[in-house]
């Protein structure tokens, strides 16, 4: 979800828990819930936790005030990872744009050419 940049991270969880399209698979109802979710230190709250504990997501939060190496970096790697491919286009490492639509717009295009640069190298 795009947001401002005056914007604490973890006031956004709650919303994007509630934009999370519904998981299909296998037979039965669908879920609307992740089963984890993982995160670095911002958002490591108690009052966050025992929100999602509450409605039954497990969490793996990044402690504050630890050594860095959280354990987290086996699998968090890939969000890294894509975050550092979106930086190569200058319009979303910086951002130049006032309308928060024109910097949603340019995210997806972003998207779209590493998703083609990676279909086109297989």
């Amino acid at each position: 979800m795009l947001t401002k940049a005056n914007r604490h991270d973890v006031t956004q969880v709650e919303p994007l828990l509630q934009a999370v399209p519904r998981i299909c698979g296998k037979r039965g109802a669908a879920r609307r819930k992740p089963c984890l979710i993982q995160a670095d230190r911002a958002y490591d709250s108690n009052p966050l936790r025992k929100r999602l504990a509450a409605r039954g997501i497990t969490t793996q939060f990044a402690r504050r005030r630890t050594r860095h190496g959280s354990g987290l970096g086996k699998t968090r790697w890939v969000v890294e990872r894509t975050i550092s491919w979106l930086h190569q286009f200058r319009r979303l490492r910086i951002r130049f744009e006032r309308l928060p639509q024109m910097h949603e717009a340019f995210l997806k295009l972003g998207c779209c050419l590493i998703c083609w640069r990676f279909a086109k190298s297989i």
